[in-house]
């Protein structure tokens, strides 16, 4: 994906968006948000959707995705007080991994392009052993409604 097509993603390519409200301990001392923080963001939308859409329970569910990889790349700032939407969609789905792409957009304009555009990948792993496993049937189906459409059909599957 060359940086021009994701700096000129628009929310509608992002199945999955919340509002988030950016906090005064997120700025840095340059009065913006720090890079780390996106992390933070990326984070949140993704485990609020894995909650609350495929059935995760971080502390009971016998498989749990851990976070193996991420990337961010950064066009504006946005600082404190700032609104932002969250976009969330998956980028590739494996047996046992999947990689998301997380856009952050300032609240408000809603034909700006995103201000940050990340990748997350997560492995499924057993909640104990912390082998890789294959993931979940209900967590796979939220995933797969995630998959933006005419990627569903050119969807790699990854030896994860």
């Amino acid at each position: 994906m060359s940086t021009n097509e994701l700096k000129n993603r628009k929310r509608t390519s992002y199945p999955h968006l919340i509002s988030h409200q950016t906090r005064w301990s997120d700025n840095d001392q340059y009065g913006h948000v720090n890079n780390s923080i996106y992390q933070h963001y990326f984070d949140t939308v993704i485990n609020a959707y894995l909650i609350q859409h495929c059935g995760l329970r971080p502390l009971q569910s016998s498989s749990i995705g851990l976070a193996v990889s991420t990337s961010c790349q950064y066009f504006r700032p946005v600082s404190f007080p700032d609104g932002l939407d969250l976009g969330l969609r998956v980028n590739k789905l494996g047996k046992s991994s999947v990689t998301y792409e997380v856009a952050v957009f300032q609240s408000g304009d809603v034909e700006a392009g995103p201000a940050a555009v990340g990748t997350f990948t997560h492995v499924f792993v057993n909640s104990q052993s912390r082998k890789s496993q294959s993931i979940p049937p209900q967590l796979r189906a939220g995933l797969e409604r995630l998959l933006v459409k005419g990627e569903r059909d050119n969807n790699a599957v990854s030896k994860l």
